[in-house]
């Protein structure tokens, strides 16, 4: 029996057989391009800088060709591999600049392969390679990401680097041609003179002196055009919400927004939009080291989200980002992984007290009763107003204030953090504020902050907790009891607290009866809370008796998670990849050092139990 593959609708020849028969997918083109282009890149570098391993009668007849043909070529090989093993990242995520730089270097490369090491098996793998790459044009469309010219001293400094070592190798991959014996510091001297294009004091025999100033000094030209390039072209910066987006974002919050707590930090200034057709429904995100990172539930109409989603998709696509979305709900994961085929999978658990059900009394509430009674014995009194109620001195004030009591230099926090105070459009939102008389103090009788967003008509999340470092202890558990107290006044029946990651695997290891795997699994998560608050989030939102709201992270496959992963704490502010300020921004009056806070969990350091 025998069937055809083309058209065969059968079954009887399998898909693994039909796929190799045809060729790779389409999709896969690019990262096998990529890693080809990771191979020659290899390849042509190593012709570039180590001796020929044998000679041929094109070599003899190059040494005599007008304008040093061997050595020229070496350079060439060594430029056009370095070229492409930096633009091979490129062509894996289909961006169509890559694509177009890599066309015309791998003929280059094939050249410098055949002419200085007359390779004519590295010449045809460049050339094939090439005719991949044209043969499949059409997979390589990606538009470019957000820059800034801050790359170009970023490139200069790295290719510098690199170009050092690089040019190292070369000086030294020619011991039998050395004149004398040369130190360690003459060869370094050697090639920093190289790089600009100058003698250096290492001399060497048989014509190999132009070779390595050729190589040296392609490096150091290809360092200087790569920087010159990065530094005038034009500037792409990171996309921001126009007033138009948020009028609009504020419109869908006010008919949607109690759908979900996440909801009004949709409206950080630092994030993109895309709407549904219809203009329903909206997914904002960030782009972060070439992920579309959103985060909560789209805003608006449920039935309007997959026509967002489908435009998030396909802003994803067009730019080849990696699409992922961190601490959505239950409804939205399953809305996400339904239209959009990417998986789930849970993150923790959100924190949810209903206003109703709240009471200091009863045991398990004896904790947090106990501290604060003792703090309002100290002589502490607490305000609950909305920020619209509030002076503008009084906000300026506040504002200062948790400047200064920031325990980092940058603003952290995405997913759960607006980013700011006291903003005119948001007067909605619930500022509470601890006081004590203190002469010491250049913020009066301030001593702590809680900022909460508005969560629809009916509710607030918890965005910010800043206190002074000489403030009694408890001053996080004093001012949500006060908010939680005040908000029958205030016409609030739900507070969303902080998000505590990988809840219920602390919850369930710590039980009787839990097996190795997960008390193993539990015993990481508190190691690795010494440096990040897992264990202390959970403890302290448990304090508070809430209800627990799974969190989702949505992602392509599982591969893509380690990169998600730190994506989001670049964005949180916990990975900061930036270039160090030259000059530090000035900050408000002295105060003792902070506590080192996080805004993505809503918390400081200082909230293990009392």
């Amino acid at each position: 029996m025998s069937a055809t593959v083309d058209g065969d609708k059968s079954g009887l020849v399998p898909d693994r057989v039909r796929r190799v028969l045809r060729g790779p997918r389409p999709e896969a083109v690019p990262a096998l391009v990529g890693t080809a282009c990771t191979l020659v890149g290899l390849v042509d570098v190593a012709a570039g800088v180590f001796p020929r391993f044998r000679h041929s009668r094109m070599h003899t007849l190059a040494e005599v060709l007008p304008g040093s043909t061997g050595p020229f070529a070496a350079a060439l090989s060594l430029c056009a591999g370095v070229l492409l093993l930096l633009l091979a990242h490129g062509l894996k995520r289909h961006k169509r600049r890559a694509w177009r730089a890599a066309v015309i270097l791998l003929p280059a490369g094939a050249v410098g392969q055949f002419v200085y090491r007359h390779s004519v098996i590295g010449a045809l793998v460049s050339l094939v390679l090439l005719t991949l790459l044209l043969r499949h044009r059409g997979e390589f469309a990606a538009l470019p990401d957000p820059r800034s010219r801050w790359k170009a001293l970023a490139n200069f400094i790295l290719m510098g680097a690199g170009s050092l070592g690089l040019g190292l190798v070369i000086v030294s991959v020619h011991p039998g041609n050395e004149v004398g014996s040369p130190s360690l510091t003459d060869r370094l001297e050697h090639v920093l003179y190289g790089l600009f294009g100058f003698e250096g004091p290492v001399d060497y025999g048989a014509g190999v002196s132009w070779t390595v100033g050729y190589s040296l000094g392609a490096l150091g030209l290809l360092t200087a055009v790569t920087t010159i390039y990065l530094a005038f072209r034009p500037e792409h910066p990171a996309a921001r919400l126009t007033e138009d987006d948020e009028n609009r974002l504020r419109d869908l919050l006010t008919k949607h927004g109690g759908r979900d707590s996440l909801g009004h930090f949709a409206l950080r200034r630092d994030k993109a939009v895309v709407f549904s057709p219809s203009g329903k429904a909206a997914v904002t995100y960030r782009v972060v080291s070439g992920v579309m990172l959103a985060s909560g539930d789209p805003i608006g109409d449920v039935e309007a989200w997959p026509g967002a989603i489908e435009r998030f998709m396909d802003e994803a696509k067009a730019h080849s980002w990696t699409p992922a979305v961190m601490g959505c709900s239950e409804t939205g994961g399953e809305v996400w992984t339904r239209e959009t085929g990417l998986d789930a999978l849970e993150l923790g658990d959100e924190a949810v007290v209903d206003v109703a059900d709240f009471s200091l009394t009863g045991r398990a509430m004896r904790n947090v009763r106990q501290m604060v009674k003792r703090i309002e014995r100290n002589g502490y009194e607490t305000r609950v107003r909305r920020a619209r109620d509030l002076s503008d001195q009084e906000l300026e004030q506040i504002r200062q204030a948790a400047a200064a009591w920031r325990g980092t230099d940058t603003e952290r926090g995405f997913s759960m953090a607006l980013g700011r105070i006291g903003d005119p459009a948001d007067g909605d939102a619930v500022i509470a504020t601890a006081h004590k008389e203190d002469a010491d103090s250049p913020y009066g009788d301030l001593k702590a902050i809680i900022h909460f967003v508005p969560w629809g008509a009916d509710g607030m999340s918890l965005e910010l907790m800043r206190r002074d470092r000489s403030a009694d202890p408890g001053m996080n558990e004093l001012l949500i009891v006060a908010a939680l107290q005040a908000s029958p006044e205030l016409k609030i029946e739900r507070v969303s607290l902080n998000f505590a990651m990988f809840r219920s695997a602390l919850a369930r290891g710590e039980k009787i009866g839990a097996g190795p795997v997960l008390r193993m699994w539990r015993g990481l998560l508190v190691f690795l809370s010494r440096w990040f608050q897992i264990e202390s989030l959970y403890k302290f939102n448990a304090k508070f008796q809430p209800r627990w709201e799974p969190r989702f992270v949505v992602f392509r496959n599982t591969r893509d998670l380690p990169r998600i992963g730190f994506a989001a704490m670049q964005a949180e502010g916990f990975v900061n990849v930036a270039l160090p300020r030259l000059f530090p921004r000035h900050r408000p009056a002295r105060q003792p050092r902070p506590c080192a806070h996080t805004t993505i969990h809503k918390a400081e350091h200082e909230v293990r139990a009392a």
